[in-house]
């Protein structure tokens, strides 16, 4: 350990000093020395350590450790291992001697108070903070990485507060310290100290627009909390009351890392001599934080609560679809929560408003929802109804340019936990939809893009998706769990499997089998005439192409093979060069555990069994899962796609900790 502070001796009278235990200080043995001295011997009282420094290849120890030579560059180090009882109880004598080393030609005297002082989190991440002789300024990832993690303080526990708990320079409700990290000043020493001394907390400026920190003076009431570091309070003399060894603060989170913030905030102690001027601090201890980031999580989580939206309009209510979105919660044994209409204002399209995930600490973790910046009728709805006690919002406005349809959150996903060739992804893998790579196309807003890079621990995948109308990865992938090894499959619709299941279907026999055979608003297709419409077979060639460009993405940057992947029959029309779903869109589904509530395709019945619901099935029950096929093929709304995108799951958060892993 480097010495913190050098002390300079003086022969005409005594020096006299504080040292902070566990810290080295330099003693000046060569400034102020007698005429003629050679050698010099030090020692020190009970309860401090002496050390002499030295390179071995140029001095010889003295047999008896007595005397040192003074022209050979031996430094003295102290430290002390206690606080002390009173001011100046501890002590070192430096003697120094010529060439009769029996009779000493003066001597210097220096006074110590040693003093405990030390700032101390939980960088052991064990949920509870111990006193830390380690590296606290640096912050290391990794199963056996080290440093203190910060929650954003994201939530509202009192109701009657307006906005986040981030917001508020005075606590609102004693829960609201669970949310935030503790740290623990060490203030040990004689009262009379503190005459002379003053402890001063600093925040840098830099991070006093992130961090926050809390500390009750008087008591442990409401009122005795109020911010001492923070946006508008760069340092804090702490109030030390005579006797106090230690201090408790709670620190919070203001901010998530963003494209300008790494994530990581320093908070630091001085113990600073008042009686110099200026005032100098003879020590500083300092922590370091890192900011805990959001965290989706994949469909292979099990679900928590159902979000679906009850509208009225014109057409009448969708009281039948609420209706089968309950049926299929409970088969899974999840929450159903309904969003009413004097909510989302008719605006039934949920997935598209926000997505879920959480924020984790080693002593706290809460869910937390991304507002995304689609901003139309269901706008209020996540920050007035979801926002609340230990259920935390986080939002990305788009400052400049108008929101585009790849802004909403249909186009957001998060593969499972992966590896690719050798590297691992514990927690998976955000997947967001752009325009093809150097086209200059439509992308996701760089703020919410921003964001979600720089949470460090789903590295993003820019897929291609603006080829299609909505221009949203759900429209074309999903993940669901598998009860084998792997652990999930990666869903694609396919163009290819469906032309092949009708013509395998047409040689079969059944080639006058209809597409739409019942519904009394759409036209029907037979088998024949769909695979003789040149038209819709080069549409769905196109977008094959499309997603086979994607799939090898796919297997390259989640580290896939083949049997990985389950190709989905689909079919798709152009609509001006770009792709709709021709029936309806089976891989847009809302994924409940082992339960899949699955948009009915309406395909040809052939044997009293519609031919698509039958391969999807052939193709997913194996694997452990049930398809529940639901109609959400409206008149006045022929692809609704209700299914999944006007739901929105909650899911339990990964077991794996975040900070275990090496981004």
């Amino acid at each position: 350990m480097a010495p913190q502070r050098a002390v300079q001796l003086s022969l005409k009278k005594p020096t006299y000093a504080v040292c902070v235990v566990g810290i080295e200080t330099y003693v000046d043995v060569h400034s102020d020395v007698p005429k003629g001295a050679e050698t010099f011997r030090v020692s020190g009282s009970s309860g401090v350590e002496v050390f002499t420094v030295y390179n071995t290849a140029q001095v010889t120890e003295p047999i008896d450790k007595a005397h040192w030579p003074l022209d050979a560059g031996v430094d003295v180090i102290i430290s002390v291992d206690a606080a002390s009882k009173a001011l100046n109880d501890l002590k070192v004598n430096v003697s120094y001697f010529g060439q009769q080393k029996d009779s000493a030609l003066g001597h210097s005297v220096l006074y110590l108070t040693g003093a405990d002082i030390s700032l101390d989190v939980d960088t052991g991440r064990t949920g509870k903070v111990k006193r830390s002789q380690g590296d606290k300024k640096t912050w290391c990832w990794g199963p056996e990485g080290y440093g203190a993690v910060l929650l954003v303080n994201c939530d509202r526990d009192s109701l009657r507060s307006r906005g986040m708990d981030l917001a508020n320079t005075q606590l609102t409700s004693l829960d609201d310290l669970q949310d935030m990290a503790p740290m623990v000043l060490s203030c040990d020493g004689p009262d009379e100290l503190f005459d002379s001394h003053k402890l001063v907390l600093n925040v840098p400026l830099s991070d006093s627009r992130r961090v926050g920190v809390f500390c009750a003076r008087g008591g442990n009431s409401l009122s005795d909390y109020r911010q001492v570091l923070g946006p508008w309070h760069l340092s804090y003399e702490v109030e030390r009351h005579p006797g106090e060894r230690k201090i408790s603060f709670y620190v919070e989170g203001l901010t998530f890392p963003d494209a300008h913030f790494l994530g990581l905030v320093s908070l630091s102690v001085s113990l600073v001599d008042t009686k110099t001027l200026p005032e100098v601090p003879h020590f500083t201890d300092t922590v370091t934080f890192r900011m805990a980031p959001w965290i989706m999580t994949p469909n292979t989580q099990s679900p928590l609560e159902l979000y679906v939206c009850s509208v009225v309009d014109s057409h009448g209510s969708n009281e039948k679809f609420l209706k089968d979105m309950s049926d299929l919660a409970s088969k899974a044994n999840c929450k159903l929560i309904v969003c009413p209409w004097i909510e989302n204002r008719n605006d039934r399209w949920i997935q598209d408003e926000m997505e879920f995930g959480y924020i984790e600490a080693p002593h706290k973790s809460f869910p937390v929802v991304f507002d995304s910046p689609r901003n139309r009728r269901l706008k209020y709805f996540p920050y007035k109804s979801i926002l609340g006690p230990d259920f935390g919002y986080v939002t990305r406005e788009i400052p400049f340019a108008g929101v585009s349809g790849l802004d909403s959150f249909g186009n957001l996903d998060v593969s499972p936990p992966v590896t690719v060739e050798g590297k691992e992804y514990p927690l998976g893998r955000i997947l967001i939809g752009s325009s093809f790579p150097k086209s200059g196309g439509q992308q996701m807003a760089k703020v919410v893009r921003d964001f979600l890079k720089a949470q460090q621990v789903q590295a993003p995948v820019e897929l291609y998706s603006d080829w299609l109308y909505v221009g949203h990865v759900d429209e074309f992938l999903s993940f669901v769990p598998t009860s084998d090894q792997k652990g999930f499959r990666l869903l694609l619709a396919s163009p290819s499997a469906c032309l092949e299941l009708f013509q395998e279907k047409k040689e079969e026999g059944y080639g006058e089998a209809a597409q739409f055979d019942g519904l009394k608003y759409q036209a029907k297709r037979s088998i024949n005439e769909m695979l003789e419409d040149r038209r819709l077979r080069n549409d769905n060639l196109h977008v094959q192409e499309c997603i086979d460009w994607n799939r090898e993405v796919l297997k390259r940057e989640l580290g896939l093979t083949e049997q990985d992947i389950v190709d989905i029959p689909q079919l798709f029309f152009l609509k001006d060069s770009y792709a709709e779903a021709f029936f309806p869109d089976m891989v847009n589904m809302v994924v409940l555990g082992k339960y899949l509530g699955i948009p009915k395709p309406f395909g040809p019945i052939i044997n009293g069994s519609c031919c698509l619901e039958e391969k999807v099935r052939s193709l997913l029950e194996p694997l452990g899962l049930y398809c529940i096929f639901i109609d959400d093929y409206l008149s006045y709304h022929k692809l609704l796609g209700e299914i999944h995108c006007g739901t929105n799951v909650r899911r339990k958060p990964f077991p794996f900790k975040w900070w275990h892993m090496v981004p």
